[in-house]
């Protein structure tokens, strides 16, 4: 039968909304007690838009859209841990008070969201008033990227209809997922990586707080393994602080299972000087002793060769094929086959470089 579309007249809805995701609207002001079993991710969310420590112009953007009361449809997207998810939160705190969570929905990729939660969760949340409540709702759909294209397609009328009662948040690591007819009906926002002075603050006091000893070492190593994630420097940082009374790099690295720069150092340079067979055994003793992943060491060669002066054709080669090796290990290759394939495309870089030189 046809999808039969709901009366426009707007329905009273008394019943608490429940609080759906990934206990990201955690309130920052209740049970202590509570907060101490929290992870630092949640435990230190920023919970006004005055806390967050970075995209300041967008912020401030929302603020202006609030106090105007004339807020759009937003869509959110950028790497994670940046602070799109705190923003929308935030923001529904600035908007609604501590009520805030009896007026939003918030879905995310945990949830089912196919084309019959558009057609009834939603739109039942959209179409419906809040007794004792005036202006309009929020819809967060976190992850929307995740979204069946159906479920798109469907949200698109959804949003057109019920604009006058409930505001959507769309927020996703791709924009190049979410189909061209909700982008416009959205205004977006694009959220950068954060920048190392902008964790700095907001690391510095959790830090004082929780009583971490972290050493400059590992501080930077932390700002390197992050690529800008505030969400993942936390979570290292705590499983960090469980293990070690003093957190310096090798520490950070042991952690989260990373190679250490000076292995690193150390295999570029067997593959570089050594002969295949001693390249290759060391190589293979040094990843099995470490528990290293060789996707993890393709990732660090790849950003210490930009260290190394090689000629402009052996440095194409040698980046064409790491990105080869890494695509093979993403759909299963074998790793002791593609370790041997990775000390030879060294070997013939090499070679390559002996060439060029010979010719200057």
């Amino acid at each position: 039968m046809p999808d039969v579309e709901m009366e426009d007249h707007m329905d009273i809805d008394t019943q608490t909304t429940n609080d759906k995701g990934k206990g990201k609207s955690v309130e920052l002001a209740t049970n202590v007690a509570g907060l101490e079993n929290l992870p630092w991710v949640e435990k230190y969310r920023p919970a006004t838009l005055e806390d967050l420590v970075s995209q300041k112009d967008i912020t401030t953007t929302i603020e202006r859209f609030i106090n105007e009361n004339r807020l759009p449809h937003l869509l959110f997207y950028g790497p994670p841990g940046t602070g799109k998810t705190s923003t929308i939160l935030a923001s529904a705190r600035n908007l609604y008070g501590s009520n805030y969570k009896s007026m939003i929905l918030e879905l995310n990729a945990s949830d089912d969201r196919g084309i019959d939660v558009v057609r009834e969760q939603i739109k039942s949340f959209a179409s419906t008033r809040k007794i004792f409540s005036s202006g309009f709702k929020m819809i967060i759909l976190d992850e929307a990227d995740a979204m069946t294209q159906a479920a798109q397609a469907a949200l698109r009328r959804v949003i057109e209809k019920y604009t006058k009662n409930v505001r959507f948040c769309l927020i996703c690591n791709y924009v190049s997922k979410i189909i061209p007819a909700l982008q416009s009906r959205c205004t977006k926002f694009r959220f950068s990586p954060l920048e190392p002075s902008q964790i700095e603050s907001r690391l510095q006091m959790i830090i004082e707080k929780e009583n971490v000893h972290l050493t400059e070492s590992g501080k930077k190593a932390l700002f390197k393994l992050s690529n800008g994630d505030m969400r993942r420097i936390l979570n290292v940082l705590q499983a960090c602080h469980a293990a070690y009374e003093e957190i310096d790099d090798i520490a950070v690295y042991t952690c989260t299972g990373q190679p250490l720069p000076h292995d690193i150092e150390k295999i570029v340079t067997w593959m570089l000087n050594e002969e295949f067979n001693t390249a290759q055994s060391n190589f293979s003793k040094l990843k099995t002793e470490k528990g290293l992943a060789l996707q993890d060491i393709v990732t660090e060669i790849a950003n210490y060769i930009d260290a190394i002066e090689f000629p402009a054709n052996v440095r194409v080669y040698l980046l064409d094929k790491l990105a080869e090796i890494e695509y093979k290990l993403s759909g299963g290759a074998t790793e002791s086959i593609q370790t041997s394939a990775l000390i030879g495309v060294f070997k013939i870089a090499t070679e390559l470089a002996a060439k060029v030189s010979m010719k200057n």
